[in-house]
């Protein structure tokens, strides 16, 4: 008798991020999900300071940062962080299944 593997689809889901920088002329969201790309997911102002962009991301734990005007930044509404190669930190965020939420930070399930 042969095994025959069956592949759990893994679902997918859309989170929106957002951050408030009113200054900024530039806001980029880079992370282990577009590969730390700058150009994959330019983030879009509201015109009143608020830089939103929703992504589609796969359950799992991900790392990532905002590129400010050129500059690197933590996401000053997540306090969850991890050290990353250069010396610095990345904000972390764990997408579960199914979604809990996460009440407090910038991100949200959409």
């Amino acid at each position: 008798m042969s095994k025959v593997k069956t592949k759990q689809k893994i679902k997918r889901r859309r989170v929106n991020f957002s951050l408030e920088a009113a200054d900024a002329k530039e806001v980029i969201l880079m992370g282990d999900f577009n590969n730390w790309n700058p150009k994959r997911h330019p983030m879009q102002s509201d015109g009143n300071g608020a830089w939103n962009k929703t992504v589609i991301l796969s359950p799992g734990k991900h790392e990532y940062k905002f590129l400010i005007d050129g500059e690197w930044r933590v996401d000053p509404q997540n306090e969850r962080i991890c050290p990353n190669s250069f010396g610095t930190y990345n904000s972390v965020f764990n997408l579960t299944e199914p979604y809990p939420g996460l009440a407090g930070s910038n991100f949200s399930e959409r």
